[in-house]
């Protein structure tokens, strides 16, 4: 249903490096950029496997919010470890450490942290832990 999402930022710079050192786990890299000059004032990149950009961070097309929530897909539950971990270390707040989230439905395995604007980032695996490629 949905082709693309983006978030406008604070800082654009910062926010790319972050969301490409916590999408590389998941197999998530830039696959597009666009600059000021092309747009006439906005400046973003987006995320995603190649040639389809699905999420984009900015600058210039908004206000920043907060609060906003995302979950990315990931193929296995090590993925969404080492989505949280990269997180951490790129300087996210915890918000959920990476586990089974049985609320949403048995095989629900998520984690969630703070991006530096304050949104909700997730990824989510909801394959059971026997189904793992």
């Amino acid at each position: 249903m949905i082709d693309h999402l983006g978030f406008d930022v604070s800082d654009y710079a910062r926010s790319r490096a972050f969301y490409s050192h916590v999408l590389a786990p998941l197999g998530y890299g830039v696959v597009m950029e666009v600059t000021r000059e092309m747009t006439g004032g906005y400046e973003g990149c987006g995320f995603g496997p190649p040639s389809r950009p699905h999420f984009w961070v900015g600058k210039g097309g908004g206000t920043p919010g907060r609060g906003m929530h995302i979950a990315f897909t990931a193929q296995t539950r090590a993925q969404v470890d080492a989505f949280h971990a990269a997180a951490l270390a790129a300087g996210a707040q915890d918000n959920g450490a990476p586990g089974l989230r049985p609320h949403y439905h048995p095989d629900y395995y998520g984690a969630f942290v703070i991006d530096p604007d304050g949104n909700n980032v997730e990824a989510v695996c909801h394959l059971p832990a026997d189904a793992q490629p």
